[in-house]
Protein backbone atom coordinates (compact mmCIF):
# COMPACT_ATOMS: atom_id res chain seq x y z
CA UNK A 1 0.00 0.00 0.00
CA UNK A 2 2.41 2.63 1.03
CA UNK A 3 4.56 1.79 -2.42
CA UNK A 4 1.54 2.51 -4.41
CA UNK A 5 0.67 5.38 -2.89
CA UNK A 6 4.80 6.63 -3.11
CA UNK A 7 4.14 5.78 -6.81
CA UNK A 8 0.98 7.90 -7.07
CA UNK A 9 2.53 10.63 -5.43
CA UNK A 10 5.36 10.87 -8.08
CA UNK A 11 3.34 10.49 -10.69
CA UNK A 12 1.37 13.57 -9.54
CA UNK A 13 4.40 15.37 -9.10
CA UNK A 14 5.73 14.53 -12.54
CA UNK A 15 3.05 15.43 -14.48
CA UNK A 16 2.91 19.05 -11.31
CA UNK A 17 6.76 19.16 -13.01
CA UNK A 18 6.06 18.51 -16.44
CA UNK A 19 2.81 21.65 -16.19
CA UNK A 20 5.40 23.98 -13.89
CA UNK A 21 8.05 23.35 -16.89
CA UNK A 22 5.68 23.98 -19.58
CA UNK A 23 4.04 27.00 -18.09
CA UNK A 24 7.62 28.43 -17.54
CA UNK A 25 8.63 28.12 -20.51
CA UNK A 26 5.20 29.75 -21.69
CA UNK A 27 5.95 32.74 -19.50
CA UNK A 28 9.66 33.12 -20.73
CA UNK A 29 8.41 33.06 -24.29
CA UNK A 30 5.03 35.54 -23.35
CA UNK A 31 8.08 37.72 -21.56
CA UNK A 32 10.11 37.33 -24.43
CA UNK A 33 7.26 38.65 -26.97
CA UNK A 34 6.20 41.08 -24.58
CA UNK A 35 9.94 42.86 -25.22
CA UNK A 36 9.91 42.11 -28.50
CA UNK A 37 6.51 43.83 -29.21
CA UNK A 38 7.82 46.82 -27.08
CA UNK A 39 10.46 47.38 -28.82
CA UNK A 40 8.70 47.05 -31.94
CA UNK A 41 5.84 49.19 -30.68
CA UNK A 42 8.04 51.87 -29.49
CA UNK A 43 10.22 51.78 -33.04
CA UNK A 44 6.77 52.00 -34.34
CA UNK A 45 5.78 55.13 -32.68
CA UNK A 46 8.97 56.80 -32.98
CA UNK A 47 9.08 56.49 -36.81
CA UNK A 48 5.29 58.10 -36.69
CA UNK A 49 6.22 60.67 -34.52
CA UNK A 50 9.34 61.73 -36.47
CA UNK A 51 6.91 61.47 -39.33
CA UNK A 52 4.98 64.03 -37.51
CA UNK A 53 7.47 66.15 -36.68
CA UNK A 54 8.26 66.54 -40.32
CA UNK A 55 4.98 67.18 -41.20
CA UNK A 56 4.53 70.30 -38.66
CA UNK A 57 8.07 71.26 -40.39
CA UNK A 58 6.41 71.44 -43.93
CA UNK A 59 3.97 73.41 -41.91
CA UNK A 60 5.83 75.99 -40.86
CA UNK A 61 8.04 76.29 -43.63
CA UNK A 62 5.20 76.44 -46.30
CA UNK A 63 2.20 78.38 -44.16
CA UNK A 64 4.62 80.65 -41.79
CA UNK A 65 8.06 80.82 -43.21
CA UNK A 66 7.73 80.68 -47.31
CA UNK A 67 5.27 83.63 -47.70
CA UNK A 68 7.20 85.59 -45.63
CA UNK A 69 10.44 84.88 -47.66
CA UNK A 70 11.56 88.53 -49.99
CA UNK A 71 14.54 88.82 -51.71
CA UNK A 72 14.79 91.80 -48.82
CA UNK A 73 14.97 88.68 -46.16
CA UNK A 74 18.55 87.76 -47.63
CA UNK A 75 19.30 91.16 -48.56
CA UNK A 76 19.19 92.37 -44.93
CA UNK A 77 15.97 94.44 -45.17
CA UNK A 78 15.25 95.21 -41.19
CA UNK A 79 11.66 95.45 -42.02
CA UNK A 80 11.35 91.88 -43.98
CA UNK A 81 13.33 90.00 -41.46
CA UNK A 82 10.91 91.63 -38.31
CA UNK A 83 8.08 90.51 -40.21
CA UNK A 84 9.08 87.19 -40.17
CA UNK A 85 10.81 87.24 -37.06
CA UNK A 86 7.07 87.98 -35.81
CA UNK A 87 5.82 85.34 -37.83
CA UNK A 88 7.58 82.72 -36.60
CA UNK A 89 7.70 84.18 -32.59
CA UNK A 90 5.34 82.64 -31.69
CA UNK A 91 5.47 79.07 -33.53
CA UNK A 92 8.46 78.89 -31.47
CA UNK A 93 7.13 80.05 -28.35
CA UNK A 94 4.18 77.45 -28.13
CA UNK A 95 6.55 74.67 -28.88
CA UNK A 96 7.25 72.02 -29.59
CA UNK A 97 9.33 74.16 -32.28
CA UNK A 98 12.38 75.76 -30.73
CA UNK A 99 14.55 77.57 -33.85
CA UNK A 100 14.39 78.17 -37.29
CA UNK A 101 16.59 78.47 -40.05
CA UNK A 102 16.63 79.46 -43.41
CA UNK A 103 19.48 78.67 -45.77
CA UNK A 104 20.80 79.45 -49.22
CA UNK A 105 21.94 76.56 -51.62
CA UNK A 106 25.59 77.37 -50.74
CA UNK A 107 25.06 77.00 -47.08
CA UNK A 108 24.54 80.72 -46.36
CA UNK A 109 22.26 80.82 -43.26
CA UNK A 110 20.05 84.17 -43.97
CA UNK A 111 17.85 83.94 -41.43
CA UNK A 112 17.09 82.65 -38.34
CA UNK A 113 15.35 83.55 -35.14
CA UNK A 114 18.67 83.45 -33.49
CA UNK A 115 20.24 86.47 -34.67
CA UNK A 116 23.93 85.34 -33.87
CA UNK A 117 23.69 83.24 -36.57
CA UNK A 118 22.42 85.16 -39.60
CA UNK A 119 25.56 85.51 -42.39
CA UNK A 120 27.25 82.75 -41.43
CA UNK A 121 27.86 80.32 -43.52
CA UNK A 122 28.36 76.64 -42.85
CA UNK A 123 28.73 73.13 -45.18
CA UNK A 124 25.48 71.39 -46.33
CA UNK A 125 25.57 67.53 -46.41
CA UNK A 126 23.44 65.67 -48.93
CA UNK A 127 20.31 65.11 -47.31
CA UNK A 128 20.07 69.24 -46.74
CA UNK A 129 20.99 69.75 -50.42
CA UNK A 130 18.08 66.67 -51.32
CA UNK A 131 15.16 69.26 -50.63
CA UNK A 132 15.90 71.05 -53.15
CA UNK A 133 15.65 68.61 -55.85
CA UNK A 134 12.25 67.48 -55.02
CA UNK A 135 9.20 67.74 -52.33
CA UNK A 136 11.43 65.34 -49.73
CA UNK A 137 11.78 66.11 -45.93
CA UNK A 138 14.84 64.37 -44.38
CA UNK A 139 15.38 64.74 -40.52
CA UNK A 140 17.69 63.50 -38.00
CA UNK A 141 19.07 63.80 -34.41
CA UNK A 142 20.88 67.14 -33.96
CA UNK A 143 24.18 66.90 -33.72
CA UNK A 144 24.56 69.18 -31.11
CA UNK A 145 28.37 69.17 -31.14
CA UNK A 146 28.41 70.96 -34.98
CA UNK A 147 29.05 74.71 -34.72
CA UNK A 148 25.95 75.64 -36.37
CA UNK A 149 24.14 74.23 -33.78
CA UNK A 150 26.06 75.41 -30.59
CA UNK A 151 23.05 78.07 -29.49
CA UNK A 152 20.72 75.02 -29.25
CA UNK A 153 22.85 72.83 -26.85
CA UNK A 154 20.73 73.88 -23.92
CA UNK A 155 17.65 72.58 -25.49
CA UNK A 156 18.25 68.76 -24.90
CA UNK A 157 17.94 66.24 -27.39
CA UNK A 158 16.70 67.76 -30.75
CA UNK A 159 14.75 66.32 -34.06
CA UNK A 160 15.95 68.53 -37.14
CA UNK A 161 14.31 68.78 -40.51
CA UNK A 162 14.62 70.16 -43.95
CA UNK A 163 11.95 71.48 -46.32
CA UNK A 164 12.61 72.74 -49.59
CA UNK A 165 10.73 76.32 -50.55
CA UNK A 166 11.46 79.65 -52.66
CA UNK A 167 11.12 83.26 -52.29
CA UNK A 168 8.98 85.32 -53.41
CA UNK A 169 11.46 85.80 -56.65
CA UNK A 170 11.46 81.80 -57.12
CA UNK A 171 14.94 81.45 -55.11
CA UNK A 172 15.54 77.81 -54.16
CA UNK A 173 15.88 78.09 -49.82
CA UNK A 174 16.18 75.31 -47.11
CA UNK A 175 14.21 76.35 -43.95
CA UNK A 176 15.00 74.24 -40.93
CA UNK A 177 12.47 73.62 -37.99
CA UNK A 178 14.44 72.09 -34.94
CA UNK A 179 12.11 70.20 -32.75
CA UNK A 180 12.30 68.90 -28.88
CA UNK A 181 12.65 64.96 -28.62
CA UNK A 182 10.87 64.60 -25.57
CA UNK A 183 7.84 65.47 -28.08
CA UNK A 184 8.80 62.47 -30.28
CA UNK A 185 9.33 60.11 -27.36
CA UNK A 186 6.14 60.79 -25.74
CA UNK A 187 4.23 60.12 -29.17
CA UNK A 188 5.98 57.10 -29.29
CA UNK A 189 5.06 56.31 -25.53
CA UNK A 190 1.61 57.14 -26.01
CA UNK A 191 1.47 54.68 -29.28
CA UNK A 192 2.62 51.69 -27.27
CA UNK A 193 0.70 52.65 -24.39
CA UNK A 194 -2.14 52.43 -26.71
CA UNK A 195 -1.10 49.02 -28.30
CA UNK A 196 0.28 47.38 -24.99
CA UNK A 197 -3.30 46.86 -22.87
CA UNK A 198 -4.63 44.94 -25.87
CA UNK A 199 -1.43 43.09 -27.07
CA UNK A 200 -0.27 42.27 -23.75
CA UNK A 201 -3.89 41.02 -22.84
CA UNK A 202 -3.63 38.32 -25.61
CA UNK A 203 -0.50 36.92 -24.43
CA UNK A 204 -1.59 36.54 -21.20
CA UNK A 205 -5.06 35.33 -22.19
CA UNK A 206 -2.75 32.60 -24.35
CA UNK A 207 -0.61 31.29 -21.63
CA UNK A 208 -3.79 31.18 -18.98
CA UNK A 209 -5.22 29.01 -22.03
CA UNK A 210 -2.51 27.16 -22.53
CA UNK A 211 -1.97 25.95 -18.85
CA UNK A 212 -5.34 23.35 -18.36
CA UNK A 213 -4.71 22.41 -22.03
CA UNK A 214 -1.06 21.38 -20.93
CA UNK A 215 -2.30 19.32 -17.69
CA UNK A 216 -4.61 17.41 -19.45
CA UNK A 217 -2.43 16.80 -22.20
CA UNK A 218 0.68 15.60 -19.57
CA UNK A 219 -2.07 13.67 -17.13
CA UNK A 220 -3.21 11.83 -20.47
CA UNK A 221 0.49 11.49 -21.85
CA UNK A 222 1.22 9.98 -18.21
CA UNK A 223 -1.75 7.26 -18.58
CA UNK A 224 -0.80 6.51 -21.81
CA UNK A 225 2.34 5.50 -20.37
CA UNK A 226 1.69 3.72 -17.60
CA UNK A 227 -0.68 1.84 -19.67
CA UNK A 228 1.66 1.05 -22.01
CA UNK A 229 4.04 -0.05 -18.78
CA UNK A 230 1.20 -2.23 -17.86
CA UNK A 231 0.86 -3.66 -21.14
CA UNK A 232 4.06 -4.49 -21.52
CA UNK A 233 4.89 -6.33 -18.34
CA UNK A 234 1.89 -8.42 -19.04
CA UNK A 235 2.91 -9.59 -21.73
CA UNK A 236 6.55 -10.44 -20.57
CA UNK A 237 4.36 -12.21 -17.75
CA UNK A 238 2.50 -13.99 -19.89
CA UNK A 239 5.62 -15.65 -22.01
CA UNK A 240 7.01 -16.21 -18.73
CA UNK A 241 3.98 -18.09 -17.50
CA UNK A 242 4.10 -19.83 -20.54
CA UNK A 243 7.48 -21.08 -20.60
CA UNK A 244 7.29 -22.20 -17.13
CA UNK A 245 4.40 -24.08 -18.77
CA UNK A 246 6.05 -25.58 -21.51
CA UNK A 247 8.90 -26.51 -19.09
CA UNK A 248 6.88 -28.31 -16.57
CA UNK A 249 5.42 -29.96 -19.69
CA UNK A 250 8.18 -31.25 -21.09
CA UNK A 251 10.29 -32.05 -18.12
CA UNK A 252 7.20 -34.59 -17.13
CA UNK A 253 6.62 -35.82 -19.97
CA UNK A 254 9.45 -36.20 -22.81
CA UNK A 255 12.59 -35.95 -20.11
CA UNK A 256 10.91 -38.43 -17.99
CA UNK A 257 9.49 -41.03 -20.68
CA UNK A 258 13.55 -40.23 -23.11
CA UNK A 259 14.91 -41.41 -19.19
CA UNK A 260 12.42 -44.11 -18.76
CA UNK A 261 14.16 -45.69 -22.05
CA UNK A 262 17.28 -45.36 -21.30
CA UNK A 263 17.03 -47.31 -18.37
CA UNK A 264 14.98 -49.75 -20.39
CA UNK A 265 18.08 -50.02 -22.93
CA UNK A 266 20.94 -50.19 -19.95
CA UNK A 267 18.35 -53.14 -18.36
CA UNK A 268 18.62 -54.77 -21.89
CA UNK A 269 22.30 -54.25 -22.74
CA UNK A 270 23.16 -55.61 -19.06
CA UNK A 271 20.81 -59.07 -19.46
CA UNK A 272 23.28 -61.01 -21.45
CA UNK A 273 20.51 -62.30 -23.25
CA UNK A 274 21.93 -60.35 -26.67
CA UNK A 275 24.48 -60.92 -28.94
CA UNK A 276 27.58 -58.14 -28.99
CA UNK A 277 26.54 -56.28 -31.88
CA UNK A 278 23.30 -56.12 -30.16
CA UNK A 279 24.45 -54.73 -26.87
CA UNK A 280 26.73 -51.83 -28.60
CA UNK A 281 24.05 -50.85 -30.95
CA UNK A 282 21.86 -50.62 -27.10
CA UNK A 283 25.11 -49.24 -25.41
CA UNK A 284 25.24 -46.36 -28.18
CA UNK A 285 21.23 -45.74 -28.22
CA UNK A 286 21.26 -44.95 -24.31
CA UNK A 287 24.15 -42.81 -24.53
CA UNK A 288 22.64 -40.82 -27.40
CA UNK A 289 19.24 -40.66 -25.03
CA UNK A 290 21.27 -39.34 -22.47
CA UNK A 291 23.24 -36.55 -24.47
CA UNK A 292 19.13 -35.77 -25.42
CA UNK A 293 18.17 -35.62 -22.15
CA UNK A 294 20.95 -33.18 -21.14
CA UNK A 295 20.18 -31.09 -23.62
CA UNK A 296 16.46 -30.51 -23.03
CA UNK A 297 17.20 -29.89 -19.47
CA UNK A 298 19.86 -27.12 -20.24
CA UNK A 299 17.01 -25.97 -22.72
CA UNK A 300 14.26 -26.28 -20.19
CA UNK A 301 16.99 -24.30 -17.46
CA UNK A 302 16.52 -21.44 -20.64
CA UNK A 303 13.06 -21.64 -20.89
CA UNK A 304 12.39 -20.85 -17.03
CA UNK A 305 15.95 -19.55 -15.72
CA UNK A 306 16.49 -19.20 -12.05
CA UNK A 307 15.79 -16.34 -9.76
CA UNK A 308 19.17 -14.82 -8.17
CA UNK A 309 20.65 -17.38 -6.13
CA UNK A 310 20.47 -16.85 -2.30
CA UNK A 311 24.33 -16.28 -2.50
CA UNK A 312 24.16 -12.94 -4.24
CA UNK A 313 25.04 -11.48 -7.91
CA UNK A 314 28.71 -12.26 -7.42
CA UNK A 315 28.34 -16.05 -7.40
CA UNK A 316 25.92 -15.73 -10.00
CA UNK A 317 28.03 -13.98 -12.21
CA UNK A 318 30.66 -16.49 -11.82
CA UNK A 319 28.55 -19.39 -12.18
CA UNK A 320 27.66 -17.92 -15.90
CA UNK A 321 30.84 -17.41 -16.86
CA UNK A 322 31.72 -21.14 -15.64
CA UNK A 323 29.05 -22.01 -18.16
CA UNK A 324 30.44 -20.22 -20.99
CA UNK A 325 34.03 -21.21 -20.16
CA UNK A 326 32.34 -25.05 -20.04
CA UNK A 327 31.76 -24.56 -23.90
CA UNK A 328 35.30 -23.23 -24.52
CA UNK A 329 34.96 -19.42 -24.07
CA UNK A 330 37.44 -17.39 -22.48
CA UNK A 331 35.36 -15.02 -19.85
CA UNK A 332 37.26 -11.96 -17.78
CA UNK A 333 34.64 -11.20 -15.07
CA UNK A 334 35.46 -8.27 -13.11
CA UNK A 335 32.63 -7.91 -10.76
CA UNK A 336 33.75 -7.05 -7.44
CA UNK A 337 30.94 -4.20 -6.85
CA UNK A 338 28.52 -6.57 -6.79
CA UNK A 339 28.54 -7.44 -3.12
CA UNK A 340 26.14 -5.32 -0.71
CA UNK A 341 23.38 -4.31 -3.58
CA UNK A 342 19.82 -4.17 -2.82
CA UNK A 343 18.02 -7.34 -3.54
CA UNK A 344 16.24 -6.01 -6.17
CA UNK A 345 18.54 -4.07 -8.13
CA UNK A 346 20.56 -7.37 -8.09
CA UNK A 347 18.29 -9.30 -9.47
CA UNK A 348 17.68 -6.95 -11.94
CA UNK A 349 21.02 -7.06 -13.01
CA UNK A 350 20.76 -11.31 -12.82
CA UNK A 351 18.23 -11.31 -15.19
CA UNK A 352 20.32 -8.92 -17.86
CA UNK A 353 23.33 -11.11 -17.69
CA UNK A 354 21.15 -14.30 -17.85
CA UNK A 355 20.06 -12.77 -21.20
CA UNK A 356 23.12 -11.60 -22.32
CA UNK A 357 25.22 -14.74 -21.66
CA UNK A 358 22.18 -16.65 -23.03
CA UNK A 359 22.54 -14.81 -26.66
CA UNK A 360 26.66 -15.58 -26.43
CA UNK A 361 25.94 -19.01 -25.64
CA UNK A 362 23.46 -19.49 -28.52
CA UNK A 363 23.73 -17.15 -31.23
CA UNK A 364 27.16 -14.99 -30.93
CA UNK A 365 29.99 -18.08 -31.44
CA UNK A 366 32.17 -15.67 -29.30
CA UNK A 367 35.59 -16.49 -27.85
CA UNK A 368 36.10 -14.01 -25.84
CA UNK A 369 33.59 -12.81 -23.51
CA UNK A 370 34.20 -9.78 -20.72
CA UNK A 371 31.55 -8.87 -18.07
CA UNK A 372 32.39 -6.49 -16.32
CA UNK A 373 30.30 -4.37 -13.32
CA UNK A 374 30.78 -1.16 -11.66
CA UNK A 375 29.26 1.28 -8.92
CA UNK A 376 29.53 4.96 -9.08
CA UNK A 377 27.24 6.51 -6.61
CA UNK A 378 23.71 5.14 -6.91
CA UNK A 379 24.09 4.01 -10.08
CA UNK A 380 25.38 0.18 -11.04
CA UNK A 381 26.31 -0.64 -14.52
CA UNK A 382 26.43 -3.92 -16.49
CA UNK A 383 28.51 -4.27 -19.47
CA UNK A 384 29.10 -7.63 -20.84
CA UNK A 385 31.37 -7.48 -24.35
CA UNK A 386 31.73 -10.50 -26.24
CA UNK A 387 33.53 -10.64 -30.16
CA UNK A 388 31.25 -13.34 -31.78
CA UNK A 389 29.42 -12.51 -35.20
CA UNK A 390 27.41 -9.50 -34.11
CA UNK A 391 24.43 -8.38 -35.84
CA UNK A 392 22.29 -5.73 -37.51
CA UNK A 393 19.08 -3.77 -37.16
CA UNK A 394 17.62 -5.86 -39.40
CA UNK A 395 17.93 -9.05 -38.18
CA UNK A 396 16.89 -7.67 -34.66
CA UNK A 397 13.60 -6.18 -36.58
CA UNK A 398 12.88 -10.23 -38.04
CA UNK A 399 13.33 -11.75 -34.71
CA UNK A 400 10.60 -9.11 -32.78
CA UNK A 401 8.77 -9.69 -35.96
CA UNK A 402 8.94 -13.35 -35.21
CA UNK A 403 7.70 -12.88 -31.79
CA UNK A 404 10.49 -12.23 -29.28
CA UNK A 405 10.73 -9.62 -26.89
CA UNK A 406 14.28 -8.64 -28.06
CA UNK A 407 16.55 -6.07 -27.01
CA UNK A 408 14.14 -3.05 -27.10
CA UNK A 409 11.32 -4.37 -24.74
CA UNK A 410 14.04 -6.06 -21.80
CA UNK A 411 15.41 -1.59 -22.94
CA UNK A 412 11.80 -0.68 -21.75
CA UNK A 413 11.94 -2.77 -19.04
CA UNK A 414 14.95 -1.11 -17.21
CA UNK A 415 13.30 1.89 -18.20
CA UNK A 416 10.59 1.62 -16.26
CA UNK A 417 12.80 0.40 -13.03
CA UNK A 418 14.74 4.08 -14.04
CA UNK A 419 17.77 2.56 -15.48
CA UNK A 420 18.75 2.30 -19.01
CA UNK A 421 20.13 -0.45 -21.72
CA UNK A 422 22.02 -0.03 -25.12
CA UNK A 423 23.48 -2.49 -27.36
CA UNK A 424 26.00 -1.81 -29.52
CA UNK A 425 26.50 -4.73 -32.43
CA UNK A 426 27.83 -4.78 -35.65
CA UNK A 427 28.16 -8.24 -37.65
CA UNK A 428 31.86 -9.81 -37.85
CA UNK A 429 32.96 -7.05 -34.69
CA UNK A 430 30.73 -8.46 -31.89
CA UNK A 431 28.07 -6.93 -29.33
CA UNK A 432 28.62 -5.22 -26.72
CA UNK A 433 25.68 -4.82 -23.91
CA UNK A 434 25.24 -2.42 -21.92
CA UNK A 435 22.87 -1.81 -18.69
CA UNK A 436 22.47 0.87 -15.95
CA UNK A 437 20.36 0.40 -12.99
CA UNK A 438 19.69 2.95 -10.48
CA UNK A 439 20.50 1.80 -6.83
CA UNK A 440 17.32 1.63 -4.94
CA UNK A 441 16.94 0.75 -0.72
CA UNK A 442 16.60 -3.01 -0.60
CA UNK A 443 13.05 -4.37 0.55
CA UNK A 444 10.16 -6.56 -1.40
CA UNK A 445 9.15 -5.32 -5.40
CA UNK A 446 5.34 -5.54 -6.24
CA UNK A 447 4.76 -8.82 -8.06
CA UNK A 448 5.68 -9.21 -11.58
CA UNK A 449 7.54 -6.01 -11.51
CA UNK A 450 10.97 -7.94 -12.01
CA UNK A 451 11.18 -8.47 -16.00
CA UNK A 452 11.75 -11.86 -17.02
CA UNK A 453 14.14 -12.19 -20.00
CA UNK A 454 13.38 -12.90 -23.20
CA UNK A 455 15.40 -13.26 -26.57
CA UNK A 456 17.65 -10.79 -26.80
CA UNK A 457 19.08 -11.56 -30.68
Amino acid sequence: MLRRRGREVRRRVSVAGSVARFTLAGLLVTAALIGVTGVLAQHAGEQEATRSAERLARVVAHGVVEPLLTPGVAAGDAGARAALAGAVQPVVASGPVVRVKVWTADGRLVWSDEPRLIGRAFPLDDDELRVLAGDVVPSHISDLSAPENRYERGHGKLLEAYVGVRDTSGRPLIVEVYQSYDAVAEAAGQAWRRFAPAGLGALLALELLQVPLAWGLARRLRRSQEGEAVLLQAAVDASHAERRRIAHGVHDGVVQDLTGLTYDLDAARLGGSADPRTRALLAGTASGLRRCVSELRRLLVDLNPPPLPAAGLRPALQMLASGLERQGCQVLLDADDADDLPRAAAALLYRCALEAVRNVSHHSRARTVRITLTRRGDVVTLVVDDDGVGFDDARLAERSAAGHLGLRALADLIGESGGSLTAESRPGRGTRLTVTVPVEPAGPRPSGALPTAGAVR
